[in-house]
């Protein structure tokens, strides 16, 4: 590969998700290569991928020049983001598990299935998204 900078953010990328690999093999006792080209989960690949390339463009330009703080606030920019992904699905889950517990106990006292329960409620789909929100 001729380009360096490249280079080093595919091996971090490829390092990540090499980890993946095998930390979910450690954690679950199974091979799962899935998540070998799976997005998720931690060590993260786009974190990876980036500072990657970050850490490339210092070594080459140096750790003063503007191409290095530009390739850093990038990955900053990347990692916050992910960071902030993770957190908001993670929040979500939340909230989809409390509606599915309310439901299953609904469904357990009065019977009735989920499409009979949104119809007595009569929440639009816009109202459950603010919910879920």
């Amino acid at each position: 590969m001729s380009n360096g900078t490249f280079g080093a953010a595919f091996i971090a990328w490829f390092i990540a998700q090499v980890l993946k690999v095998i930390l979910t093999f450690i954690s679950e006792g199974r091979l799962n290569i899935y998540r070998m080209i799976g997005s998720g989960g931690m060590p993260s690949s786009h974190s990876s991928f980036v500072m990657g390339m970050s850490t490339a463009v210092g070594l080459i330009e140096g750790w003063d020049s503007s191409a290095y703080a530009i390739a850093l606030v990038i990955s900053l920019i990347v990692m916050y983001d992910a960071s902030g992904v993770r957190r908001s699905v993670g929040n979500r889950r939340l909230y989809l598990i409390i509606l599915l517990m309310i439901f299953i106990i609904i469904n357990r006292l009065h019977k009735i299935s989920l499409k009979s329960l949104l119809g007595i409620l009569r929440l639009k789909y816009s109202q459950v998204q603010y919910l879920v929100l």
